[in-house]
């Protein structure tokens, strides 16, 4: 078998750990990385998540397969980069927004291109936060697959079923809506329950008293404001109907707090635990 060109641009997080887990599929991968940081270069070269550093697009849209795994707004530009791909050569997108990304990849090559999202991710970021795991048993979401070349979709379906993922098919349309509510409205939130318990509390009562509920809800706020300053952008108006729908259940339970309406807030609370039988 002969040897496999990988390209993976964005050595953090979410390249650091696909180069783990195809490494572990197969020993006949040649990992390329291409970084815009210089110590991400050096630090993904010294753990052995890519085999090479190069400098250029050019150099790396070689390639038999390119992973983009950069923030959503350098997707786009990425793609109107380029300037020329063999018809045989995938390249993968794993932005957190699809729609706005598969509308934007030029006609030329949009037959070259596989727009994914696999719904993973830590609130850390770095090659050094790279793992073997973040994919396995987790869902990948491939929208708009007709736009696709057969020879693509094929590539793209092999790889994510190798590393454990679960396929799933869905318009980008309706993938950013869903995604809204269920991925980037929490963030938002994590954000706004960390800022407005700093606002109200100094640090050492936070340490004193801040319980696992509280590191839970608050955990995602650590993730990179540049990566999800540009999916809020990307996906604004659907984030904007998820945050309303929110503020009206949290305006229910406050009315019901202010109204003593003991027995209706039982019962909110109640349907909100019937999510855990969906999970």
């Amino acid at each position: 078998m002969e040897m496999k060109k990988i390209g993976i641009i964005g050595l953090g997080l979410m390249g650091g750990s696909l180069s783990i887990a195809l490494r572990n599929t197969s020993d006949k991968l040649y990992f390329i990385g291409l970084d815009h940081n210089q110590r991400h270069c050096s630090q993904a070269l010294s753990l052995g998540l890519v085999d090479e550093i190069v400098q250029s697009l050019d150099e790396i849209t070689h390639c038999d397969i390119v992973f983009l795994t950069i923030p959503v707004d350098g997707i786009i530009a990425v793609s109107r980069q380029i300037k020329a791909l063999d018809p045989k050569c995938t390249v993968i997108d794993l932005g957190s927004t699809k729609e706005k990304i598969s509308n934007a990849i030029p006609e030329k090559i949009r037959k070259n291109f596989v727009t994914a999202h696999p719904m993973t991710g830590t609130e850390k970021f770095g090659p050094s936060a790279a793992v073997s795991d973040l994919y396995k048993d987790k869902v990948v979401v491939l929208c708009d697959i007709e736009k696709s070349g057969k020879y693509q979709q094929e590539v793209a379906k092999e790889l994510f079923s190798k590393i454990g993922m679960k396929l799933v098919f869905m318009g980008a349309r309706e993938h950013d809506r869903h995604a809204a509510f269920i991925s980037h409205m929490p963030h938002a939130l994590s954000y706004a329950l960390a800022n407005s318990v700093m606002k109200q509390e100094d640090s050492e009562s936070i340490v004193a008293l801040a319980g696992g509920g509280f590191k839970d809800m608050s955990r995602i706020a650590k993730s990179s404001p540049k990566m999800w300053e540009d999916i809020f952008r990307q996906n604004q108006t659907n984030l904007i109907e998820a945050i309303e729908a929110f503020e009206t259940e949290l305006k229910a339970c406050r009315h019901m707090v202010e109204n003593e309406e003991w027995e209706g807030l039982n019962q909110w609370m109640q349907e909100a635990n019937t999510l855990h039988d969906i999970l």
